[in-house]
């Protein structure tokens, strides 16, 4: 299982492709996200069967190969 941030913007919840490992590091991100833009309201993250192609280190978005 993995995880996708989600912020609800305009009456709908959208991703942007981000896949995480973990619950923390996709609710950081999608927390990241609602700080920075000015349109959505809420972020969530959801259980994905994606594979991972995020993750956080020291604060830092790297992708997983």
């Amino acid at each position: 299982m993995s995880w996708k941030p989600e912020v609800h913007a305009e009456g709908e919840w959208v991703g942007n492709g981000l896949v995480f490992a973990t619950k923390a590091e996709s609710d950081k991100w999608g927390q990241d996200l609602l700080n920075r833009w000015f349109v959505p309201d809420a972020a969530r993250s959801v259980e994905s069967n994606e594979p991972v192609n995020y993750k956080i280190e020291n604060g830092v978005l790297i992708a997983v190969k």
